[in-house]
């Protein structure tokens, strides 16, 4: 395995120098690596006083490891985010047990079921102000749960409206088209910091001042815009890698 190994990498006595040039970093490496995430990192104690080595400062992570992944949402409170992602990958998982009498359902289950029963989840659980749950606002949530949450929403959004831009950026209709082909061309070329300041920021000043959405629909609603337009390339690009005899 290992001359099978050699004859496809060092193919030549260039490839080879390099071989040993990167064996040699990767030894190198190893030791300052291991002394500084291992060796001489802090593990111990809850605040930063104890890093005072040379090392990594793991303590920072274990005492901040509840702002990483809920941001400020209530300590007291967390358990219901927890309960919702496990009930939300127990009901995702629904696909890998089905029977063949069921699995032609799957599509419409994934589609439409399943977003409807995570958006009560989220709403009702993690939000609050009913069933005696204290209310929450989204001003609070943070951390890996809300990119989950932000991730999964925007998923479910970007991929029909890409579909949708995708088939009108190949129709043979003009306006449908050059519309398609705008906003596509639009939103790709805007970076996506920019979409997110525009729609927490900047996007509430031009609302009437009775009117109110809250800030992470409106983060939701960007992202899935800005990333329905890659999308519809990803799509149009199949689309027109099939060759006219298999569409």
């Amino acid at each position: 395995q290992l001359d099978l190994l050699n004859k496809h990498i060092n193919t030549n006595n260039f490839n080879a120098v390099l071989s040993l040039l990167i064996i040699f970093v990767i030894i190198k490496s190893i030791p300052p690596i291991l002394s500084w995430f291992v060796i001489d990192a802090s593990f111990a104690g809850d605040t930063k006083d104890v890093c005072t080595g040379s090392g990594a400062c793991w303590t920072y992570i274990k005492v901040w490891m509840r702002r990483f992944m809920y941001g400020m949402y209530p300590n007291a409170e967390q358990w219901r985010i927890n309960l919702s992602f496990i009930a939300l990958t127990l009901l995702g998982s629904v696909g890998n047990f089905a029977t063949e009498k069921f699995k032609k359902y799957l599509t419409l289950y994934y589609v439409v079921i399943y977003p409807i029963i995570a958006f009560i989840l989220i709403y009702y659980l993690i939000s609050g102000g009913s069933f005696g749950l204290m209310w929450v606002e989204t001003g609070a949530w943070g951390g890996l749960s809300l990119t989950f949450i932000v991730s999964f929403f925007c998923l479910i959004f970007c991929f029909p409206l890409g579909m949708f831009l995708a088939l009108g950026r190949r129709s043979t209709l003009p306006t449908l088209r050059y519309v398609s082909v705008g906003f596509i061309e639009f939103w790709r070329g805007v970076p996506l910091i920019t979409v997110l300041f525009m729609s927490s920021v900047m996007f509430p000043m031009f609302l009437p001042e009775d009117f109110f959405m809250d800030k992470l629909v409106r983060v939701i609603i960007a992202i899935s815009l800005f990333e329905a337009a890659y999308v519809a390339e990803v799509i149009r690009g199949g689309l027109q890698a099939l060759p006219r005899g298999q569409y």
